[in-house]
């Protein structure tokens, strides 16, 4: 008896297809790459909603066009990514923050918005005036609209967040920080509830959808293909666009 109650605890979880309540697209880490943006958005199904997992901003050379043009749609969901919570961090303190940004790709978000004179080394004061002209030119609406960034969204039985969920967490109850930066346990343990999470933040060589996980980060900045996952409660249907 007890060995068969073991057994049936160690199986692994059964999912069943990715089902959302409406049609949906999410799209992987776009890092600044614009023109794979624009083609990705133009192979979506018109019926689907838009759903982008975070990291817009950083590495690659047009972080500032990407902000403006996803802030600027209403009918995106638009998800908070590391990066985006590194550069409201500097925008808050400067000198603490900026060094870290600008080592993780800070620098090239500042060279789209037409910042200049930056270096990955300055000091405090050359920190804070970097920072000034930013916010200058970035204006306060984008940076609310940074800071009131969702860190999930749930439809059905398909949970999207940036970097993954704790496993034995309920989605509903998950630290968001876990949500921006990953679970040590994500990817060894699959969840019990059937929920199905789709995250980008770890690079892949191509989108999968395996045991409750489904990655879309293929590294636009480095790859040139930016990638995206359809789902409409048939099979998990992949896209892709390069430069």
């Amino acid at each position: 008896m007890l060995s068969s109650l073991l057994k049936r605890f160690n199986q692994p979880a059964a999912f069943s297809t990715p089902d959302p309540d409406a049609p949906i697209c999410i799209i992987g880490d776009v890092h600044g790459c614009i023109a794979q943006l624009e083609k990705m958005l133009s192979q979506v199904p018109q019926d689907h909603r838009v759903i982008l997992v975070g990291d817009y901003v950083d590495r690659g050379e047009h972080s500032a066009e990407v902000l403006r043009l996803v802030s600027e749609r209403s009918d995106f969901t638009c998800l908070m990514g590391n990066h985006e919570q590194m550069l409201l961090k500097f925008l808050s303190d400067p000198t603490c923050h900026g060094p870290r940004w600008l080592r993780y790709g800070g620098l090239q978000t500042l060279s789209s918005f037409g910042v200049r004179g930056v270096r990955s080394e300055m000091n405090d004061a050359e920190l804070q005036d970097c920072r000034d002209r930013l916010e200058d030119v970035m204006g306060q609406d984008m940076r609310r609209w940074l800071e009131q960034l969702p860190t999930s969204d749930l439809s059905g039985n398909v949970f999207v967040t940036h970097a993954g969920a704790d496993p034995n967490v309920l989605v509903d109850q998950q630290n968001e920080e876990i949500l921006i930066w990953g679970h040590p346990s994500f990817q060894k343990s699959d969840r019990s509830d059937g929920i199905w999470v789709v995250h980008g933040h770890t690079i892949v060589d191509a989108p999968s959808a395996k045991r409750g996980r489904i990655a879309v980060d293929t590294g636009a900045f480095a790859t040139g293909t930016l990638s995206a996952v359809c789902l409409d409660g048939s099979e998990p249907r992949f896209v892709s666009a390069g430069h």
